[in-house]
């Protein structure tokens, strides 16, 4: 028997059952089969193909610009890499808001061509039927409360979400909503730890922070937990690495050898 063959792949009920005996869930983003490929190696457990690969893939200021078009395409480099993690895409800006049947053929698209294990979606009950019909179609769905960026022209700020007490008790409610629908697991983007807290303990189905406090698992973008994203740094961020002034400096160095003929040398010419 393989290797490879031996590999138990991380599934949407083992997610449920780490949570069940108080394990952590590690979760980082990849938008490339070389990035996806390292993380499945290291053990990871889910891989979420971002549409903050809009960021920092692109360029873009927000996330809205990506298309549906795009998602798979990061999404099908990434899935060619894992052979452990659980990867999940994010179902890109317009996709699903408004109609359930246009988000069913997004998902569709996403899962058949990418051939990604589940999709994400942002926001609670306003998208409710969309998540359903996705779901009675046997696609897993991530949801994701909090801050949701695609709706970052509706809050105007990127600052933290639910403080106030109206807010924070809809949150709690669409949680609940979700759960109750079949979302395997739901993201809790930029809330107070208290809420956080509260909803991990209230729900039988992993709840995935990014700063949100030690709930069930964590999530991170790898171009920020490392360094490569330099110009972004929240608070509950934190850096494993500083990659991007290795990058600098190995630039810096190539360009150097190359100016000087240093490079390639004798033992690098045939």
């Amino acid at each position: 028997m393989s290797t490879e063959s031996k590999i138990r792949p991380v599934t949407t009920l083992r997610l449920t059952e780490m949570k069940q005996r108080g394990e952590k869930i590690s979760m980082l983003t990849a938008y490339d089969y070389s990035t996806a490929k390292i993380l499945d190696a290291s053990g990871i457990d889910v891989i979420l193909v971002g549409d903050s690969a809009a960021n920092v893939m692109a360029g873009y200021e927000t996330t809205l610009p990506i298309t549906l078009d795009d998602m798979i395409y990061h999404a099908k480099s990434v899935t060619r890499a894992a052979k452990r993690a659980l990867v999940v895409v994010d179902m890109p800006f317009g996709t699903y808001q408004s109609d359930p049947i246009q988000a069913l053929h997004s998902a569709v698209r996403i899962m058949k061509e990418s051939e990604a294990d589940a999709v994400k979606m942002e926001g609670g009950e306003e998208i409710l039927d969309s998540i359903k019909n996705l779901l009675s179609a046997g696609i897993p769905v991530m949801g994701h409360l909090g801050l949701t960026p695609q709706s970052i022209h509706k809050f105007g700020t990127y600052n933290i979400r639910a403080k106030e007490e109206a807010e924070a008790e809809k949150l709690i409610r669409d949680a609940h909503l979700l759960e109750e629908a079949g979302c395997f697991a739901i993201v809790l983007e930029k809330i107070p730890y208290a809420l956080a807290k509260r909803v991990a303990e209230e729900l039988t189905i992993p709840l995935i922070g990014i700063g949100a406090g030690p709930v069930d698992g964590q999530v991170l973008v790898v171009h920020d937990m490392l360094g490569i994203n330099s110009d972004f740094s929240p608070r509950f961020l934190r850096r494993y690495a500083d990659v991007g002034n290795i990058m600098t400096e190995a630039f810096k160095s190539y360009i150097e050898d190359v100016k000087s003929g240093d490079f390639p040398n004798e033992n690098e010419r045939y």
